[in-house]
């Protein structure tokens, strides 16, 4: 793989020859493949796991073993191999999420310092992936701002927090100075931002034809106008991460001290094993806890983290939270309770469907009920696991599920693919 020269130049210089060669090295590695199962659908996960604490398999090629726990994160798994996910039913019902181990840090983070009900902003969240960690580690009575800027991102995002099952989350299609100018106010804040992904490289190789120096320091000067607005939204007390999936500089340590400089933030140290292969500053003197994820090094693909927080007392209002009261009017919400309650319509009767009907109705087809079936609204499952509603009407259900989430491609699967164990 053709990296650019000045990447090169710039990245071993930071990293030194013995990581960068590692680093390299990844490149002719098959790179890792990770889930996270959802605690509210799953509970523990230990339906998943047979009597010797071993994840459960088939044949390797439809069928791939859950064969290690991500180690920062209980409910994260590595994969042997990338299976079809489009054809699972599962992932379409927000069983688990697709994520990057690397990203899973979120959860590691959170179960450390948040133990109090907290109201959260995920600033840049699209796909959805920390979001959804967020949601299933925050304090009961919580409740996350899902924003996403750019509107089609936004969508993909919705529809990912509404299949997690989240009723929590809010999701919103806003930029970081709306929420300034909304004096909206948040305990937690993450600002994942847009970055030159050089992390993601290996992962993405379209990314490296997007890479250069100009565009770092495009991003960079981007970088500090989110976290300014952030800052502004931040309560006293409260907590702000920050996070990139690139390497230099510019982006993270730089970045790190005109938080710290600007604002008086107090990074915060967050506890890691080192097992789990995670690099500190790669920048000579630089004495701030910083999380360097290097494929290679790491086991997975590239991220940078650092966790501050904002001086001052943190009050945790007490009783029920009202954050969707005070999201004011110049603020664009995207999810209302109908969304959250899509996969859970308000049906009695459920009807679990097999694997190929199951497809068929992920794909928009109209299904074939048992003729017992009453007419009406109801609700398909498949393995007990709410897909989402049908509107019986005798010969036939018509299928409810929304046009822009169906699978597309007309292609099957010769068998089911089955990437955990329920039965």
């Amino acid at each position: 793989m053709q990296l650019p020269e000045d990447f090169i130049r710039e990245t071993k210089q930071l990293m030194g020859a013995e990581r960068f060669s590692r680093y390299m090295e990844a490149f002719d590695e098959e790179a890792p493949v990770s889930i996270r199962l959802n605690p509210q659908t799953l509970g523990d996960g230990s339906s998943l796991f047979d009597n010797n604490s071993a994840p459960m398999s088939q044949t390797k090629k439809n069928r791939p073993q859950m064969f290690e726990q991500v180690p920062w994160c209980k409910e994260g798994y590595y994969l042997e191999g990338r299976p079809q996910f489009t054809f699972d039913p599962l992932f379409h019902a927000g069983c688990y999420y697709v994520q990057e181990a690397a990203s899973m840090f979120i959860v590691h983070v959170l179960r450390q310092y948040v133990h109090e009900t907290v109201e959260g902003l995920d600033m840049c969240a699209a796909p959805g992936g920390k979001s959804t960690a967020m949601l299933s580690v925050l304090p009961e009575g919580s409740t996350l701002v899902s924003n996403e800027p750019i509107p089609t991102r936004a969508q993909i995002l919705l529809e990912n927090i509404t299949k997690w099952g989240a009723k929590n989350c809010i999701v919103t299609n806003n930029y970081p100075r709306d929420f300034k100018k909304a004096k909206a106010k948040f305990d937690l804040i993450l600002c994942d931002v847009p970055c030159s992904g050089e992390g993601m490289f290996r992962k993405d190789p379209a990314t490296i034809g997007e890479w250069s120096l100009q565009n770092v320091e495009k991003c960079c000067r981007l970088q500090r106008e989110i976290v300014a607005d952030a800052w502004e939204c931040l309560n006293p007390g409260g907590i702000l991460i920050y996070s990139t999936c690139t390497f230099n500089i510019k982006e993270n340590e730089e970045n790190v001290r005109w938080i710290i400089d600007t604002y008086e933030a107090e990074p915060i140290d967050i506890p890691t094993e080192p097992s789990w292969g995670i690099t500190g500053s790669l920048l000579e003197g630089f004495d701030v806890p910083v999380y360097r994820f290097i494929p290679g090094i790491t086991r997975s693909e590239g991220l940078f983290v650092c966790v501050l927080r904002k001086s001052g007392e943190w009050k945790v209002e007490s009783g029920k939270r009202i954050l969707k009261n005070k999201l004011s009017s110049p603020l664009k919400e995207l999810s209302a309770a109908e969304q959250f309650s899509f996969l859970f319509p308000p049906s009695s009767f459920h009807i679990d469907l097999s694997y190929a009907e199951a497809l068929k109705y992920l794909r928009g087809e109209a299904l074939v009920l048992p003729p017992d079936t009453p007419r009406g609204l109801i609700t398909v499952t498949y393995k007990g696991v709410s897909l989402g509603p049908v509107k019986n009407i005798g010969n036939r259900a018509n299928n409810l599920y929304p046009k822009p989430w169906r699978i597309k491609t007309t292609h099957l699967p010769t068998e089911e693919i089955k990437i955990i164990n329920i039965q």
